[in-house]
């Protein structure tokens, strides 16, 4: 091992390591804490991770918080882990709102607060300010978790408050807010539109944003992580013959949308959006009223479902 460079031995070895053992590693010396450290080790240990033997589920549930290994072969779980919150809270207040390469942002919901949190690590940031940044309200908010060009990772959140806009970009890296323009249609922010949460694909948030009644508007907003501008491109053409949601899941790169409608039946068709065009991959048949399924967002490197 001594005769190993040091780049071998962190980005062929330790990338290749659960992310416990990463950590632990960190303490060896100040070189490797620095290289473990670049968003360059990052992004390779995410990219080795995601294989389905890495799989794990996050599970939230009153006071704890435990994680479980998904068996691929046969659809199930393996014996969960228990994970202890490192920040204050009460029972049943955590709310996970946008993950990305392990970084979750989640919401106290008793305080309203936002926090970045690495379960793994522990480690954890609190978002809200003294001039009322980084306060989320349920139905009323977005959250987009982000990294831009230049390795930062940031927090897109959209604030909608009695008719009064608010766009706020927080930026881990200068740890600070900062506002920035909406330039799409000002009826999107009435509260009679739902917003989903921000999916990151291929250096853009993704949002649908829903009008709550049948055969209201439906669409897809933009948000360009780099330039920082927002843009509208069409939902998938659904039946709009009763209510419609959609679900947006990047695999591998790659985004697609789990879009429902219906009311009496709901049919559920998965999309691909190739430029600013949807393209059906498939479509499921008509579900009866008296099931219930719930659609998981759920983020894969793999070739697989």
């Amino acid at each position: 091992m001594a005769d190993l460079p040091t780049h071998t031995i962190v980005f062929e070895i330790l990338t290749r390591l659960p992310a416990k053992d990463v950590g632990r590693s960190k303490s060896v010396c100040k070189q490797w804490y620095a290289l473990l450290s670049t968003q360059d080790f990052v992004k390779i240990h995410c990219s080795r991770s995601v294989v389905s033997s890495n799989q794990r589920v996050l599970l939230i549930d009153d006071l704890t918080c435990s994680v479980r290994p998904i068996i691929s072969n046969n659809n199930d779980y393996g014996p969960s882990s228990t994970i202890t919150f490192p920040f204050h809270h009460q029972n049943n207040d955590v709310s996970i709102l946008s993950h990305l390469n392990g970084l979750l942002c989640v919401c106290l919901n008793h305080t309203y607060e936002l926090l970045l949190w690495n379960p793994t690590t522990t480690a954890f940031k609190r978002l809200s300010t003294p001039d009322s940044h980084g306060f989320y309200i349920n139905n009323l908010d977005a959250i987009g978790l982000y990294v831009d060009a230049d390795d930062d990772y940031k927090v897109l959140h959209i604030k909608r408050r009695s008719g009064v806009l608010g766009v706020y970009v927080y930026s881990r890296e200068v740890d600070s807010w900062r506002n920035i323009p909406f330039t799409t249609r000002q009826e999107y922010l009435s509260p009679h539109f739902n917003w989903s949460a921000g999916t990151f694909c291929g250096g853009t948030l993704y949002f649908t944003v829903c009008e709550c009644w049948i055969g209201g508007t439906n669409v897809v907003i933009c948000f360009d992580v780099n330039s920082e501008q927002f843009k509208e491109i069409s939902f998938p053409p659904v039946p709009s013959n009763g209510m419609v949601q959609g679900v947006l899941v990047n695999v591998k790169n790659v985004l697609h949308m789990f879009a429902s409608t219906g009311m009496f039946e709901m049919t559920i068709d998965l999309w691909t959006l190739q430029g600013d065009y949807w393209i059906k991959v498939l479509s499921c048949p008509p579900i009866p009223p008296d099931i219930i399924v719930i659609v998981v967002r759920y983020n894969t490197l793999c070739d697989k479902w």
